[in-house]
């Protein structure tokens, strides 16, 4: 662990072959851009993790990030209040529910994109043939609203062909 925020100093420690180190100059809020967006390129996904934590971390990074293998660190990406809406927005169609439970709960994503991510949901639900009553549990909604998100699912899906 480093005490030292020389930003020369945290800039060497990037080329550390000790994990331990990259992951304290990735979580320390003095880093540098540029050397956390070094770091979101890390093998180790550890430090990628860590980077994601960071509100330091410069939009690029996290965009990138948003893109990982890791579910651990797209959720880490999802949750940061950093994170710009472009990658907040890919995020919502994760594969991964806690990460788009991350987006979901992340006090900077947009209302629009959280609109997006239920029609999103309604969608599936719409193909799954799935009832109003269910669909309102699904989405955490009531009922009305439920079948309002349903309609408005069916409509998206005519306009893309995906007609049932």
């Amino acid at each position: 662990m480093t005490e030292d925020n020389d930003p020369k100093t945290l800039a060497k420690l990037t080329n550390d072959e000790n994990p331990d180190m990259r992951d304290s100059v990735a979580l320390n809020p003095s880093t540098p851009q540029e050397v956390l967006a070094k770091l979101a390129n890390d093998e180790n996904p550890d430090v990628r993790w860590r980077v994601a934590l960071n509100s330091s971390a410069p939009p690029e990074a996290l965009i990138i990030l948003a893109n990982d293998d890791s579910k651990h660190v797209r959720m880490a990406v999802a949750e940061n209040p950093s994170t710009p809406v472009e990658a907040l927005a890919k995020l919502t169609n994760d594969e991964n529910a806690d990460v788009r439970r991350s987006v979901a709960l992340n006090p900077s994503t947009p209302v629009e994109v959280l609109r997006q991510q239920r029609i999103a949901k309604a969608c599936d639900l719409v193909r799954d043939r799935v009832s109003t009553r269910k669909a309102a549990v699904v989405l955490g909604v009531s009922k009305s609203e439920a079948h309002r998100l349903l309609v408005r699912a069916k409509s998206v899906l005519a306009e893309i062909g995906e007609v049932q």
